[in-house]
């Protein structure tokens, strides 16, 4: 019983870490994307 309870804690471990990894590589391309737009608009002579 014990080793099943650790094992069941190590699964639920990495499925949260492959959730927390997508979700950090979310809002990675969204700040990617809103520095990119931001330098746009300041580098952006009429």
């Amino acid at each position: 019983m014990m080793n099943l309870k650790v094992s069941n804690g190590e699964s639920k471990k990495k499925v949260s870490c492959r959730r927390l990894g997508g979700y950090l590589k979310q809002q990675k391309g969204r700040l990617y994307i809103i520095r990119r737009c931001i330098v746009m608009l300041l580098c952006w002579h009429d």
